[in-house]
């Protein structure tokens, strides 16, 4: 079952973060279909968080989607090289967003390989974000796309993970955010091979 919009609405953008874990990541790009289960994301807690994009209430072209309401996604190049996808919550004109990190990939697999150019199966297919957005043919073309819609969505299937599945730590690559690089805002599955290191 497709996630309904008020799902995206959450002030609790950590909550949400390790909500997501376990819920299923699709989209369908020029007709074909692709998919797997979230098994690492992170949070960013808008304007009050030193590692998020929009922290100080910085509102640019790039970060102009993450102050739209809950339910939509914003997509940015990291580094020049690596699409990035993030889930945008909460209220309009409160930026939360969450970026996932990785999936477990259960659907459309030849189709994932063919974007990743590899020719057969490996962890690395959907480890990272980097990963995930190619392999899921995410671009800043569909960036601002409703979670509603027929290009991109996350479904509830049921499956879930306790708590002690499940670690909390500190997010990747935001040393700059001083004290924030510190919040244990960053979920993955334990022992999960598609999860970016370190995942022990």
């Amino acid at each position: 079952m497709k996630l309904p919009e008020f799902y995206y609405h959450n002030p609790d953008v950590v909550a949400l973060s390790r909500d997501l874990i376990g819920k299923y990541l699709f989209t369908c790009i020029d007709g074909d279909l692709t998919g797997g289960y979230i098994v690492e994301t992170e949070a960013y807690a808008g304007v009050i968080d030193r590692a998020s994009h929009a922290y100080g209430g910085r509102l640019t072209p790039r970060t102009q989607t993450m102050f739209a309401q809950g339910g939509v996604i914003y997509v940015y190049l990291c580094y020049g090289i690596h699409e990035m996808l993030n889930i945008v919550t909460s209220s309009e004109g409160q930026p939360h967003a969450i970026l996932i990190r990785a999936i477990q990939p259960t659907e459309g697999l030849d189709t994932m390989l063919a974007r990743r150019g590899m020719d057969k199966l490996k962890p690395n297919i959907t480890k990272g974000p980097g990963s995930v957005a190619k392999a899921m043919g995410i671009s800043r073309k569909i960036n601002a796309e409703s979670l509603q819609g027929d290009t991109v969505w996350i479904e509830d299937r049921g499956l879930t993970f306790a708590d002690e599945e499940v670690a909390a730590c500190p997010r990747i690559g935001v040393d700059y955010a001083g004290e924030d690089a510190l919040l244990p805002y960053r979920f993955y599955v334990k022992g999960n091979i598609y999860v970016s290191k370190p995942n022990k």
